[in-house]
């Protein structure tokens, strides 16, 4: 993570949780023309497009004020998604039993990516059952990359999420 990322999450962090949300990732475009802040509700409920609106306009006004990005940028607030990336340590114990894949800065044991079943974390390493069946542990603070891959199992959890979502409201 850049500098500049960090002192725009330093910025947005504390609105961000004041609202009840919780950090996804903070991003710019590879141009530099759009700042991602990727979001979700702290209590786990399921995301609106009404509250990444809220969350916009609030973040939108703070980051005014600070001026943190020399230039011009679209802001652009969003959730996860179904086929979110991994990014806070507890992602990978929340999301462990789903498909993920892995992408390292450096190689690890010869190779740089990873593809398997996610198993959680344990002693600062990622744990995957790898599609040939091995298990493997790659060091977090290796992990360039990692995300869900989009599989049925994690779609009906989000369709359940969804519902439970709706029902609670």
């Amino acid at each position: 993570m850049t500098e500049l990322l960090r002192r725009i999450e330093e910025i947005v962090a504390p609105t961000v949780v004041g609202m009840g949300f919780e950090l996804v990732r903070v991003a710019m475009s590879k141009g530099g023309g759009t700042l991602q802040i990727m979001i979700e509700p702290a209590d786990g409920s399921a995301m609106d497009v009404e509250a990444c609106a809220t969350l916009s306009r609030a973040l939108s006004a703070v980051l005014d004020v600070e001026d943190p990005i020399p230039g011009t940028y679209t802001l652009e607030v969003s959730s996860p998604g179904i086929d979110r990336p991994l990014t806070r340590p507890k992602d990978y114990s929340r999301w462990a039993g789903h498909l993920a894949r892995v992408e390292t800065a450096e190689p690890i044991d010869g190779r740089r990516r990873f593809k398997g079943t996610l198993l959680g974390l344990s002693d600062g390493a990622v744990k995957l059952r790898l599609e040939d069946g091995t298990e493997t542990a790659v060091p977090l603070t290796a992990v360039f990359r990692a995300k869900l891959e989009m599989t049925d199992a994690l779609i009906e959890e989000h369709r359940l999420a969804q519902q439970g979502a709706g029902q609670a409201h």
